[in-house]
């Protein structure tokens, strides 16, 4: 990989000799600092697992950089890189952030802006990213303060060895009302549950899919007016039938199931559907899935609009008060770029790929043969999701899908996310949990409401 020795010269001439950029100002430009190690906090999955074992035999032995990283559970990932950067301790140069911290976080001046570092790094080819994904990562002065490390639609997954067995067929655009007839003549069929459904409390768990399921049914967090609108007939009926569908037909104790445990399920064969990420795929089709090569790809469910799931990406950040930027830079080159994609297909296969992110995956033949069974439905997830600015049917204050875009939801999100998986478990009626709910909307949006 003889483009990170280049890389390293480009940003150290371009540091050492002053150069200044254009549209860059003295803050941005790449400090020609220690490139002895870096510290990456990161969430704990399969695709960072990949990557810390094949840094140090690539990243580390090519650079000289040590990468000393702590993957920790996904809801304490996001909550220990909220605390660090809003510190700006200086503990890690580097930090795995979604599409819902990045416009956030750059605002308050948390993330060190990249442009400098990409207009030096020739090779690193940025407009080979998904356009959609970059705009979530770009802030509103339009500087890029984030990479992809792999972006994510949603889908539905099914096992068409147990439709096949119960003589069912799935509707490639199939509406949730469909979905939950499929789900009781399903279910119990050898042994598995009709679908896996992400019941744990969390913003990023449980609401992930049911605010897609919200969006579609015709529901809104608020109103052009910032009313909280969790009470209301359509927001009531999309978390009724979500709530139904997964107590009824869906994973037994659903409510302690994030997004890894549903996986898990789905992938020992103990359920017939799963609706999720996209990038989940590769974990069901790789070797020692109870389930490899059984199971089917459809478009996210929808019902009052044409398209529903989400958009969504993890991409790597610089804190702003990191000491070791040239490091980092480098480091986040490696592991957003297309020789690292190529690198995992090569070595690890090209269902382990992280997807979702670059262009130049989709056209390449060998992912397209290893990802057949879900590569056209990745793709159209990865290039037409839901509009992040109008999901639904009702015009909204806010942008995102799976998420509101302000700084408030990361609480708001967690705390009604709890109250609906208490109804999950049968500890409250889902009235009581949206009511709860409304009044936490409700004052979460105070200094945003007009009359």
């Amino acid at each position: 990989m003889k483009r990170r020795s280049l890389t390293r010269l480009v940003v150290a001439a371009a540091a050492t000799t002053g150069l200044v950029l254009s549209g860059c100002n003295a803050t941005e430009q790449p400090s020609g600092g220690s490139k002895g190690s870096i510290n990456v906090l990161t969430m704990d999955i399969a695709q960072m697992q990949d990557l810390k074992r094949l840094t140090k035999r690539h990243f580390t032995a090519e650079t000289g950089i040590t990468v000393n990283y702590t993957l920790l559970p996904e809801n304490q990932s996001r909550a220990k890189a909220a605390r660090e950067f809003a510190s700006q301790a200086g503990h890690y140069d580097v930090a795995i952030v979604g599409s819902y911290e990045v416009p956030i976080y750059s605002k308050n001046g948390w993330l060190a802006p990249l442009n400098s570092y990409v207009k030096a790094d020739k090779s690193f080819d940025q407009d080979d990213m998904f356009p959609n994904l970059m705009a979530s990562l770009t802030g509103t002065d339009g500087k890029i303060y984030a990479e992809p490390f792999y972006g994510e639609g949603s889908f539905l997954m099914y096992r068409k060895d147990l439709f096949r067995k119960v003589g069912l067929t799935m509707p490639q655009n199939p509406t949730w009302d469909q979905v939950a007839s499929l789900a009781a003549k399903v279910d119990g069929t050898s042994g598995a549950a009709g679908i896996c459904l992400r019941g744990m409390s969390g913003w990023g768990q449980n609401l992930a899919p049911l605010n897609s399921v919200i969006n579609t049914f015709g529901g809104a967090w608020y109103d052009m007016k910032w009313n909280a609108q969790l009470t209301s007939p359509a927001f009531k009926e999309a978390v009724q039938f979500y709530v139904d569908l997964v107590r009824t037909y869906g994973q037994p104790d659903a409510y302690r199931s994030g997004v890894l445990e549903a996986l898990e399920t789905f992938v020992a064969g103990k359920c017939a559907m799963m609706y999720d990420a996209t990038a989940l795929a590769s974990s069901v089709e790789a070797d020692g899935s109870a389930i490899k090569g059984k199971v089917g790809y459809v478009a996210a469910p929808h019902d009052k609009t044409e398209k529903a799931g989400w958009l969504w990406t993890w991409a790597w950040a610089i804190q702003t008060a990191s000491k070791n930027k040239d490091a980092a830079w480098e480091f986040i080159s490696w592991a957003s770029s297309k020789e690292y994609q190529e690198l995992v297909g090569t070595e690890l296969g090209w269902n382990a790929a992280p997807a979702g992110s670059r262009k130049s995956l989709y056209a390449n033949p060998d992912y397209q043969n290893a990802a057949a069974a879900w590569y056209r439905h990745e793709h159209m997830a990865a290039t037409n999701s839901a509009d992040p600015r109008n999901p639904g049917v009702s015009p909204r204050p806010y942008t995102g899908v799976q998420y509101v875009g302000i700084p408030e939801f990361a609480d708001l999100g967690t705390k009604v996310s709890q109250e609906i998986s208490w109804a999950i478990a049968g500890r409250q009626s889902v009235d009581a949990a949206l009511q709860k709910s409304q009044e936490l909307a409700q004052a979460a949006a105070e200094k945003y409401r007009t009359n």
